[in-house]
């Protein structure tokens, strides 16, 4: 009974904390629902075109067109995308610098153990036209309360082992928890992505950013 009790007590920790920890786009929650999002993005001095469902005006240095996506009426996805066109050369700059920017901000890990930039030598108008490349970069943003994911994390690993298995871990049972551990914390960080591409349209180029709360994303719930 007690097992069972502490299970359930674990399930509302991760929950709670869940719910609470999810991606921000300028501090704001990408959640809730969308007329209340466009109302926030508002007040941070986008304005809203009816017509085109989106808003505009200044982000990170660039005129963009930001669109809000939902999934069964909640807010899951921020895009952000450039008003205007660059060439490749351009391109592969902004790219570059955008990268170099998510890496040295604090809020934010890369997604890969690789590197992100482009070579000088990348040929995208090549790549993307013959082999079909998709040219992007994702990262995720750190967990705002560390001190409630590391309370997560220890009631995920209480709900797969044993007190004694935790307290007194033989050198198979260390491996099984480090391996959970880092299941675990890879899940919950890939729930709070923000990623962005090259968009190529007749031979020009911009760059489309997306910020995904993924705990809203759809996962065939309707079918």
């Amino acid at each position: 009974m007690k097992k069972i009790l502490f299970i359930l007590l674990m399930l509302v920790s991760i929950t709670a904390f869940a719910e609470n920890d999810v991606t921000k786009f300028l501090g704001i929650p990408v959640d809730g629902f969308k007329q209340d999002m466009i109302q926030k993005l508002k007040a941070k001095g986008y304005r809203y075109n009816a017509a085109s469902d989106c808003l505009t005006g200044e982000f990170n240095g660039s005129d963009v067109e930001i669109s809000v996506a939902t999934n069964n009426n909640k807010v899951w996805r921020i895009m952000v995308v450039d008003a205007n066109y660059s060439s490749e050369t351009d391109i592969k700059i902004k790219f570059n610098k955008l990268v170099g920017q998510f890496q040295n901000n604090k809020k934010y890990m890369s997604g890969t153990l690789t590197d992100q930039m482009l070579s000088e030598k990348e040929d995208i108008s090549y790549e993307m036209l013959v082999n079909k490349k998709r040219f992007q970069a994702y990262f995720f943003q750190f967990p705002a309360d560390t001190l409630a994911l590391r309370v997560a994390l220890k009631s995920h690993l209480a709900g797969k082992f044993t007190l004694e298995q935790i307290e007194h871990p033989s050198e198979k049972e260390q491996q099984e928890m480090v391996l959970e551990s880092t299941n675990y914390l890879f899940d919950i960080y890939a729930k709070k992505i923000v990623w962005f591409m090259i968009n190529e349209e007749y031979g020009k180029y911009r760059i489309i950013m997306y910020y995904d709360n993924e705990y809203n994303h759809s996962n065939g719930e309707d079918l």
